[in-house]
């Protein structure tokens, strides 16, 4: 059986559908389906790390890293008027996330990457609602891409449960980057922000 975090949704059937979010006086439709990360609303994390993005510059794109349909990379690409630049592994997932693209009319590109393997460029920020249930390895290595692909002065934010795996994260990004704090905690969610020398 496929899980959101995988490649292919081949063996879930598509009933896809639209829903809307509001945020900061913004209003946002997404259109979702089966095989893909919380399809029936915007998950509580994203909208915390949303919340507590608040980047020192961004003079580069913005990189979404595991981005799903395309909620955080579309939503802050909108709100701060940057290029957003968003990847994930589950084919089902980019393809929605290009069309929430053109809905929301912003200026972003979606990608199909598994952890970042391949991709090019240099990022003023990443955001990351990772897939805990693929595994430490998998989010790890999402870690380590962030560090690789930001500029230095760039800035990484990650939400995570607490109870998911948060302390254990904070530790592995601070090894990465020398430096990881809590900016944010909200009902069990954790706002991991680590920035690159």
């Amino acid at each position: 059986m496929s899980h959101y975090y995988s490649k292919e949704q081949n063996d879930i059937k598509s009933e896809e559908k639209k829903i809307n979010f509001s945020i900061f006086n913004e209003k946002f439709s997404f259109i979702t389906d089966n095989g893909v990360f919380c399809k029936d609303y915007i998950d509580y994390g994203s909208k915390a790390l949303i919340n507590a993005f608040k980047p020192n510059s961004l003079s580069l794109p913005i990189l979404d890293m595991g981005c799903g349909y395309g909620t955080l990379g579309i939503i802050i690409s909108k709100l701060y008027n940057k290029e957003a630049i968003m990847f994930d592994v589950n084919q089902r997932a980019v393809m929605l996330a290009n069309k929430n693209i053109t809905l929301n009319n912003v200026n972003a590109k979606a990608y199909i990457a598994d952890v970042l393997e391949g991709i090019e460029g240099e990022y003023s920020a990443c955001i990351t609602n990772p897939p805990i249930r693929a595994g430490k390895n998998v989010v790890f290595k999402m870690y380590e891409e962030a560090h690789k692909h930001l500029a230095s002065g760039g800035e990484l934010f990650v939400v995570i449960q607490k109870k998911q795996g948060a302390p254990s994260s904070q530790k592995y990004i601070f090894e990465l980057f020398e430096n990881c704090s809590v900016i944010a905690k909200d009902k069990g969610y954790y706002i991991l922000y680590a920035k690159k020398k």
